[in-house]
């Protein structure tokens, strides 16, 4: 499997139905990120059954993406229609309702391949990519189908990439919003330990 953290992410072109239910023929990634962060997550298939509580939890916390200028992409093999369906099915009914974002289709296979995040069985596995303002993935976690992610992790991952651009520091293990960072030298590395290392 590749690992894309440090290129650029793949750009692709493909139908998609927007966060407000539009259906369009031609979404196109570099365009709807221009200079934003984005997190792009693949998943297997519509109308399964990981797959919705995964899309519900992005869809709950769209807003803290939103305020930390964030995107949120995602992206099956299933067509706009079938997007489309899905969105229009309520949650009671194992459907995920009118989610904020973009679900992109996938129906070549050319973008799970491209982010080589596609299973044997055809299928995407439950991939995600954090972008960064210059087009470049900075981290990326890829899950097999029975694991469903965190998106929690996604939203810290965000925070501490924005800490990092910010201070230049860097991220020890579990950071979060509000935490010390980590001066990059052997004496911030001492510094930090000295007095975090107990709570690792």
């Amino acid at each position: 499997m590749a690992v894309l953290v440090g290129k650029p992410a793949p750009d692709f072109t493909a139908a998609a139905v927007l966060g407000n239910g539009e259906i369009v023929d031609s979404f196109n990634l570099a365009e709807a990120i221009k200079g934003k962060k984005a997190v792009v997550f693949f998943y297997p298939l519509d109308f399964t059954f990981v797959c919705p509580s995964e899309l519900i939890a992005f869809d709950h916390r769209f807003e803290e993406f939103q305020k930390r200028g964030v995107e949120v992409i995602g992206v099956s093999i299933d067509s706009q229609f079938s997007h489309n369906a899905w969105r229009n099915t309520s949650v009671n009914e194992g459907g995920i309702g009118a989610v904020k974002y973009t679900l992109v289709a996938d129906l070549k296979h050319e973008i799970c391949q491209a982010y080589d995040v596609e299973a044997e069985a055809g299928v995407a596995f439950r991939g995600s990519f954090l972008i960064d303002e210059e087009g470049v993935v900075r981290h990326q976690v890829v899950n097999d189908l029975p694991l469903g992610r965190n998106v929690d992790e996604m939203l810290r991952m965000v925070d501490a990439l924005a800490f990092h651009q910010e201070h230049g520091e860097v991220c020890p293990a579990g950071w979060r919003e509000g935490d010390k960072g980590m001066n990059a030298s052997p004496q911030g590395v001492a510094d930090y330990l000295s007095e975090n290392a107990d709570k690792l």
